[in-house]
């Protein structure tokens, strides 16, 4: 590759490649970061660690290309290698006309160096808001995304990312910082701390092995093959004989699981699936765990595999930990954990089965639990071994007292009932305390979605309305939190669920109806997923009434740390009989405008205006910051309304 700002002039030729050279050296890591970042998601990690080291290393100019020409004081020096690689992350993205969608695109086939063969790297996988943050930039146009970078990681003005856009030959480079800039502004000024951690490091990086399985099968089928071909070649006749003896019989691999001792959770710094131990009445029984690590590297045709939304059915890397085998109602169970997913085997009547969940960067509340068999409209749990008390609560009857859950030695509790959908009469939840050696008084919600993993409940209170301040999550056991959850519970999905590491209850709003009808909360619940994407369901909710959804949608940064800012719409009929457009917005909005049948003006953060059933209209917010805001699941501020 030849930078677009080089000249050729036969004197200091090499002196400017050597200083090229060196100034690559000094940024290597954060034009990788660069390169990573601009690159699509969709290639994975480790294709995407790969290309963006391959795109800084080829932005260095070979011996015989032109070399920078004299710089006027106060020019970017490094402008010529950012260009470089923008431009060479944005050809790799591009895809020919009639291109096959699902395909990597062509100039990612091309192989280049660096080539690794036998690992798979990856960055240091991050928190919630590292994965939050990688899907609202996956969501954006390649363009668009390299401007976000520009702007946010390299720090330049809009002015300047779009010239560098334009150089890399951006057709609407205008266009794409402002795409940008929008996202920018919801996500706040904490993305840029965000976008410089670990998990978009690509120089900072695991190495794991690739499919060992697999591996070992090729180069034996590989083997073979030449053994055959020797043979044929030769004219040679062979009758072999496979005994039990064989070198091809599989190797047991239990004796190879990893351990964790009783203890090794009250003295650690990481509390998650890492310090379990191994649990259960038949965690020496090699032959159960053989066959559960045997269906986990290949399962057999007519095994049920559920895998979680965004795990991969890799078999394991490396030997796992075990962290339970034992009888549960008669039934065989199996527990690995190889530090990204969970692994589930079973065995019953009807045979056997696996369920694989992403657990990634799981913590205290979110590693504290496992859904270990699920039987007659009934779960029963393995509890983390930092649990000191159990109980179950329903979610709807905020006032009532959660009630013991019996929990065996091992950690195995008594069978909760499972809330299945088609009706809302209880939602039942387990309310857990960790042990005062890892948090003293610290209580806790889960919620089964039909996860492996059951959901942590959060609630951030109104604005100026408890502890912690606005915007920060705590735990959903207080009486404002569990009031919110008695109005949202219902809304939570089972059906959708799987894969929902945490849902968060904000009440953003208060507003008080016009007609004496009282004084609503608005609320916003998130379900972040392990993957990244999360989806919000808006509502509103009157003392004694069912909470009235008011929007739903799916893959947004809305309600989250990078989208903190919220305005939402619907119509409300007063005690009088009056037709309303209510609306209401997030702590930062200043005024309100709605705009359609019925046009309005109002200072604040809520807005009532009478208005006929059907009229239509479209609220917009103003932010303190000069910005405007549109309401939640219009098309400007991202995501898909259902």
């Amino acid at each position: 590759m030849v930078l677009s700002s080089l000249s050729r002039s036969p004197h200091g030729s090499r002196d400017r490649l050597l200083h090229a050279e060196h100034r690559i050296a000094e940024r290597y890591a954060e034009l990788v970061r660069l390169a990573y970042l601009v690159l699509p998601a969709s290639l994975g990690r480790h294709r995407r660690v790969l290309a963006a080291h391959s795109l800084v290393q080829r932005s260095l100019p070979d011996a015989t290309a032109a070399v920078p020409a004299p710089r006027s004081p106060g020019a970017d020096p490094d402008r010529p290698l950012r260009l470089a690689v923008v431009r060479g992350a944005l050809a790799q993205c591009r895809r020919p006309r009639l291109w096959p969608e699902g395909a990597r695109p062509p100039l990612l086939l091309v192989p280049r160096l660096p080539v690794v063969f036998g690992l798979r790297l990856a960055p240091r996988s991050g928190g919630a808001e590292e994965m939050a943050l990688g899907q609202a930039l996956s969501d954006l146009s390649a363009p668009a995304r390299a401007a976000f970078v520009l702007l946010r990681v390299e720090g330049l003005t809009a002015d300047h990312a779009r010239g560098v856009l334009e150089a890399a030959g951006v057709a609407d480079a205008r266009s794409a910082v402002r795409e940008a800039a929008r996202l920018d502004t919801s996500l706040g000024t904490a993305a840029a701390a965000v976008l410089t951690s670990d998990e978009f490091d690509a120089c900072t990086l695991r190495a794991r092995p690739t499919d060992l399985v697999r591996r070992r099968r090729r180069v034996r089928l590989a083997a073979l093959s030449v053994l055959a071909g020797a043979l044929a070649t030769g004219g040679l006749a062979a009758v072999t004989h496979s005994g039990p003896g064989t070198p091809d019989a599989p190797e047991p691999r239990s004796a190879h699981l990893v351990r964790v001792d009783p203890g090794a959770w009250a003295d650690t710094s990481r509390v998650d699936f890492t310090a379990w131990p191994a649990r259960g009445d038949r965690v020496r029984d090699r032959a159960l765990l053989d066959r559960a690590l045997a269906v986990w590297a290949d399962p057999p045709s007519g095994v049920p595999v559920d895998r979680a939304p965004g795990t991969p059915a890799d078999p394991p890397p490396r030997a796992p930990r075990l962290l339970y085998a034992g009888s549960v109602d008669g039934h065989a169970v199996v527990v690995f954990h190889d530090g990204q997913r969970l692994v589930r085997y079973g065995e019953s009547g009807t045979g056997e089965r696996l369920a694989l969940a992403r657990v990634d960067d799981a913590d205290v509340t979110t590693a504290a639990a496992v859904v270990l068999e699920e039987r007659g409209g009934a779960v029963r749990y393995l509890l983390a071994p930092w649990v000191a008390e159990s109980s179950v609560r329903d979610l709807l009857r905020p006032d009532a007292p959660a009630r013991p859950l019996p929990v065996a030695r091992d950690g195995v509790t008594a069978p909760v009932p499972r809330w299945t959908g088609g009706g809302c009469g209880h939602r039942p939840a387990l309310q857990l305390r960790s042990s005062p050696a890892i948090a003293e008084h610290h209580a806790f919600l889960l919620a089964d979605l039909g996860g492996l993993t059951p959901a942590h409940l959060t609630y951030t209170p109104l604005p100026g309305h408890g502890s912690p301040p606005a915007r920060e999550p705590g735990e959903a056991t207080g009486p404002a939190a569990l009031v919110a959850w008695g109005h949202a519970g219902c809304d939570l999905d089972p059906a959708g669920g799987a894969g929902v590491r945490a849902v968060n209850a904000w009440d953003f709003a208060g507003q008080d109806l016009p007609d004496g009808g009282g004084h609503a909360v608005w609320t916003c619940a998130r379900a972040d997923t392990w993957q990244g994407p999360g989806n919000i369901t808006v509502s509103l909710r009157r003392p004694g009434e069912d909470a009235r959804v008011v929007a739903r949608v799916r893959s947004t940064a809305t309600c989250s740390r990078f989208g903190r800012h919220v305005v939402a719409r619907t119509h409300w009929k007063s005690p009088h009989g009056h037709w309303y457009v209510l609306a209401a917005g997030s702590r930062a909005v200043t005024s309100l405008t709605l705009t359609g049948d019925v046009r309005a003006t109002r200072n604040g953060h809520t807005l009532a205006v009478r208005a006929p059933k059907d009229a239509s209209t479209k609220v917009r917010a103003h932010l303190a910051s000069g910005e405007r805001l549109p309401e939640v699941g219009s098309a400007p501020s991202g995501g898909t309304r259902s």
